[in-house]
């Protein structure tokens, strides 16, 4: 095969696979609107999409029409955008940090930005000056700091990183405790506790324009540096030997990092495992080269979520679980077998 024929097929090969992803999360979004409580005929959906995005016109019931655009899409397509963002975070974590052990929730950013959340908005931090957005940020940003600070005290290696971000957690965790048994009351206090677990209840068109582009924005950088992080996945002096710019590119992935995690625990709550499991079992699939593990675990945390968001409609009739509950309940397990799976591997 002739060197023009190689770089003529990987476009086209990109392109295709590029195609099946789309496709796949399409079906994703359309199967979580499609099915919960109540399933609606595909029919339906198309009709009030039509209406909507083109003026179509179509005869639909106001209820199903409201439970569809109101309700479903906008739950389904924040559920694609944190999960894609939770596990992009974790595939940079890991590559980071060399630990197969990273990832947001772990490492105690995702503790962090919970608590910056209810500081905003229990303790009343900032003034009123400050959204919920803002308050995450500024927590899970404080939490890695104080992670990274802790374990580089206790020898700097990845052991201590694990060891550093599980007090990390427990102490963001205490001090979330501390603010709600303070300042709420019974009612705010189980509402935040509901939330904190992780809940789509409540995500509306709003959520959908703050959650989209920081998960879109996050899977650009990623896929900017994914050689960089090939780099990182030897070391960082390595890293720096082939040309890489390693504090200015660690700053800007863990920058990428904190963004999208406080993004998506101020809009859902604190959801377990999507960042620790899906890069393992993409990586699995794809490889380590991350120009194909980047999107594929995009990909894949975002229909996995989406999963999780049915199911979590669907188990208890009548009755929401929390989504970080059913994530949990898959990602221990799979998790589980991938250290079974590694056990010979160090």
């Amino acid at each position: 095969m002739t060197a023009a024929a190689v770089f003529g097929a990987l476009p086209r090969s990109l392109a295709l696979r590029g195609a099946a992803g789309t496709a796949v999360l399409l079906a994703a979004i359309l199967t979580g609107v499609v099915v919960g409580e109540t399933p609606l005929p595909l029919r339906t959906v198309a009709a009030v999409l039509a209406n909507h995005l083109w003026g179509a016109g179509y005869p639909v019931d106001p209820i199903d029409a409201g439970i569809i655009w109101a309700y479903r899409l906008p739950r389904t397509l924040v559920a694609a955008a944190c999960g894609a963002g939770l596990a992009l975070s974790g595939v940079v974590l890991q590559a980071l940090v060399r630990n197969a052990l990273a990832d947001p929730y772990l490492l105690g950013v995702s503790a962090g930005a919970g608590t910056g959340a209810v500081a905003v908005t229990i303790m009343g931090l900032g003034g009123g000056l400050l959204g919920i957005s803002a308050g995450a940020f500024g927590g899970a940003g404080l939490a890695f700091l104080l992670v990274a600070a802790l374990a580089r005290a206790a020898g700097g290696g990845s052991a201590q990183l694990v060891l550093a971000g599980i007090a990390g957690s427990q102490l963001f965790n205490a001090l979330t405790s501390f603010f709600i048994a303070k300042s709420a009351n019974a009612e705010q206090a189980r509402g935040i506790m509901f939330w904190l677990l992780g809940n789509l209840s409540g995500v509306r068109w709003p959520d959908v324009a703050l959650a989209m582009p920081a998960a879109a924005a996050g899977f650009l950088v990623c896929l900017w540096f994914a050689r960089a992080m090939d780099a990182f996945s030897f070391g960082s002096s390595s890293a720096a030997s082939l040309g890489v710019p390693v504090r200015r590119v660690q700053a800007v992935l863990i920058g990428t990092v904190t963004l999208m995690t406080a993004t998506m625990v101020s809009l859902v709550g604190s959801i377990g495992f999507v960042g620790l499991v899906i890069p393992h079992a993409m990586r699995f699939l794809v490889g380590p080269r991350h120009a194909r593990l980047v999107p594929a675990a995009a990909l894949a945390g975002a229909v996995f979520l989406i999963a999780a968001d049915i199911a979590s409609r669907m188990l208890i009739p009548g009755q929401v679980v929390p989504i970080g509950v059913v994530t949990a309940l898959v990602g221990a397990p799979g998790f589980a077998l991938i250290l079974m799976r590694n056990r010979g591997r160090a």
